[in-house]
């Protein structure tokens, strides 16, 4: 029973397994014979055996056991084809043997055939030569069957037994440990920040490198999460830029892409790009996977109503409220409707862009189609109406909306903070004090916005005191560096005209943050129109000693350096305040920094400056122009052709049309030009210095044809002409 249990066992192990898993569901296979015993009595005591059907069941332990015993080597693909042909000609060689030595049994499994199904055997005993050639029989037909069956499937079981494979050694596994999520999280981060650095001109391959280096599964939830980390990055090129790639993979399958979608419409709409996210949103309309939902038309709208594009949240909103304009295969589901109702969130947002466009009539609509849907207008929808009746200067409706918030509902800080600024416009400051007390005795928190304004509503006052007491309420509730709130404050004190408190706030900063280059600007710049040149002086030296202490890149964050802005400034205020000297050394400073000449705003300071004698200006001015192989302007050009012409270097004036070729210079060195500037400055020149300058220029105009030279050497013989008739 053993002996045959075990040939059974085997030859069912021998059929093809699945690929799939199908654990408890039931194999079809075709009916076998089986072998079923039963007792009956009958005439002559004789014991009667039917052959039936029989069936094994082994169990599953039974089962796995047994596939253990039939290990394979998965290494085997690694042998030389010649070894695997010999291994196959050994075994076939084996069989061979074990055929011709065992062929008499397989000729009493013929007779055994063709035995009747009822067989009659002595009474009480069965003949034992007889049950064991039956037993050896099968035993050998069935390890034939075995062996030409593993021949033949020998591939297939290669794979499929590997399964049952010990991995304790096994260095080819496919199915390695699963990454952990905080794992998987901080490869994503990593991952985010080094596309948050690198260059956004990377070229396509580079790009798709630095992806697949992560060694990240690129599932929606992964790149949601980027996506998600790059928008607080502020990088909405990259955002594109991954979803571009994205869409490129082809084996990227999304199974949730609309909310990809969704996330890189809401970091558009925070970095403030409406014209991306709108044509993301249009994108989206293309497939049905990616149709948008509530949410993404929340984010669209919210996008488009900050940035005052009132025609495309409309068209928004009918695209929201109307079928697909592409059909699509729905499949199985039949009923499905996008179609949506606009609720509170997408009337706030055309609230928004009324209140950038300052169109009133917008809140009645937004207020008709709340009360025709039957929803009830939010504090947020009062406060936004609030401020749009605000930005149009409607004072009064103000004032009468926030009665009426007051009766329908609890008022919110932004209803508050735009109250205040209506009583800041009207000059109310003692109200401002009071509403931002009523709010805070109804236990609303109030936000950054609202103590900030309250802060600059007093400084407009001259209470920069009480201004300066609202800064520990902000800095509970705010976001922003503590830098630009008392940058706001300084603004609101100069607004007022005020310097003195403008000038004390800014010192009284310093105790706690350093000011940054815009409110140091915003400084230079009062000091200087309300006439306090040294002071604003002070400042500058202050910034210039700033650029001589940075010795290393690390020291340019904690630093604060002069830009443009700042020399410009000095140097128109040098220049109405006819401080010379002072304007040479910020004009030398300016340029030794990087800063360039800049003809618009620089060229009539250095003319007003050479003519006060400062003649170091143009040479500066000069020397800049041909390191860095620029064309001069041509009124620099004759002032430093007259210089040279003064100092009787004919030569060197000459070289200033020499080194500019003629085609690049201005037409408007024509004869009258040049006679008008040598009767302008005619006293500055020595009478033997322009005969040599003719004569000079003489020569190369025969040598070669030049317009401006001709020109120039025919006012000179005629501005001598002259002086020598004047003299006569």
């Amino acid at each position: 029973m053993n002996s045959c249990l075990h040939s059974t066992l085997n030859e069912k192990l021998l059929l093809p397994i699945s690929h799939r898993p199908c654990f408890g569901i039931p194999r079809k296979r075709k009916k076998q014979s089986r072998i079923k015993t039963r007792s009956a009595l009958s005439n002559g005591g004789r014991i009667i055996i039917e052959k039936k059907e029989f069936e094994f069941k082994p169990s599953f332990d039974d089962y796995l056991k047994a596939m253990e015993n039939v290990k394979i080597n998965r290494d085997s693909n690694n042998h030389s084809s010649n070894s695997l042909r010999k291994k196959k000609h050994v075994k076939g060689k084996k069989e061979g043997e074990e055929n011709n030595k065992y062929a008499e049994f397989n000729d009493f499994r013929g007779e055994e055939e063709d035995v009747n199904d009822k067989m009659i055997v002595g009474e009480g005993k069965l003949e034992k030569d007889v049950s064991f050639r039956k037993t050896a029989s099968k035993k050998v037909i069935d390890n034939n069957k075995k062996k030409v069956r593993v021949n033949r499937k020998s591939e297939l079981l290669d794979t499929e037994r590997a399964a049952f494979k010990s991995l304790e050694n096994e260095d080819n596994v496919i199915d390695k440990p699963r990454i952990s999520r905080v794992d998987m999280e901080e490869r994503i981060q990593k991952l985010a920040r080094c596309l948050n650095a690198a260059d956004i001109n990377m070229p396509e391959w580079k790009f798709t490198k630095m992806m697949r280096s992560a060694q990240i599964r690129f599932s929606d939830h992964s790149i949601m999460r980027i996506i998600q980390i790059l928008g607080k990055l502020g990088n909405w090129r990259r955002v594109l830029q991954v979803i571009e790639w994205i869409q490129s993979r082809e084996r990227f399958k999304s199974h949730k892409i609309r909310y990809v979608y969704t996330a890189a419409l809401d970091a558009l709409g925070k970095a403030r790009r409406p014209v991306e996210a709108l044509n993301l949103f249009h994108q989206m309309l293309e497939h049905m996977a990616s149709y948008p939902d509530i949410v993404a038309y929340h984010c669209i709208a919210v996008t488009l109503g900050q940035a005052g594009h009132m025609k495309e949240l409309f068209d928004v909103i009918d695209t929201m409220r109307s079928p697909p304009k592409k059909k699509f295969k729905t499949g199985v589901l039949e009923k499905w409707d996008p179609r949506l109702e606009p609720d509170i969130i997408i009337y706030n947002a055309v609230l928004n862009a009324c209140v950038r466009r300052k169109k009133w009539e917008g809140a009645f609509w937004v207020l008709q189609e709340l009360k025709q849907q039957g929803q009830q207008p939010s504090s947020t929808t009062y406060g936004l109406v609030m401020e749009l009746m605000f930005a149009c200067g409607k004072y009064n409706l103000v004032h009468d909306l926030f009665k009426k918030v007051q009766k329908s509902c609890i008022p919110n800080a932004l209803t508050y903070k735009v109250l205040v600024n209506t009583l800041w416009r009207e000059g109310k400051t003692d109200a401002a004090i009071m509403a931002v007390e009523d709010m805070e005795g109804r236990g609303i928190v109030g936000t950054a916005g609202l103590y900030y304004d309250l802060a600059r509503c007093l400084c407009s006052a001259g209470r920069c005191q009480e201004a300066l007491k609202q800064i520990d309420k902000i800095c509970k509730v705010a976001n922003k560096p503590l830098v630009v709130t008392y940058t706001g404050l300084i603004q609101a004190c100069l607004d007022s005209g005020d310097i003195q408190n403008g000038a004390y706030v800014f010192n009284y900063m310093q105790k706690f943050c350093s000011p940054n280059l815009i409110t140091c600007n915003i400084m230079l710049k009062a000091f200087l129109d309300h006439g306090m040149f040294e002071e604003a002086k002070k400042l500058f030296l202050k910034l210039l000693e700033n650029v001589n202490s940075v010795y290393q890149k690390s020291d340019y964050k904690d630093r604060i350096l002069p830009d443009i802005y700042s020399f410009n400034t000095m140097l128109d205020a040098c220049a109405v305040e006819k401080k010379w000297d002072d304007l040479e050394f910020v004009y030398a400073q300016m340029l030794q920094y990087g800063h360039h000449f800049n003809a618009k705003r620089h060229l009539r300071i250095i003319l007003d400056a050479r003519n006060a004698g400062k003649k170091q200006l143009l040479e500066m001015t000069w020397k800049h122009l041909v390191r860095d192989e620029r064309i001069p302007p041509p009124t620099l050009i004759a002032e430093m052709f007259c210089l040279r012409l003064e100092e009787g270097d004919y030569n060197a004036a000459l070289s200033c049309f020499v080194s500019s070729p003629s085609t690049e210079l201005p037409p408007v060195f024509s004869k009258k030009s040049w006679t008008k500037i040598l009767m302008e400055n005619g006293h500055r020149f020595q009478k033997d210095t322009l005969v040599a300058f003719i004569h000079e220029v003489s020569i190369l105009v025969a040598r070669s044809e030049n317009l401006v030279l001709e020109h120039l050497m025919r006012s000179c013989k005629e501005f001598l002409r002259t002086q020598m008739q004047q003299a006569v």
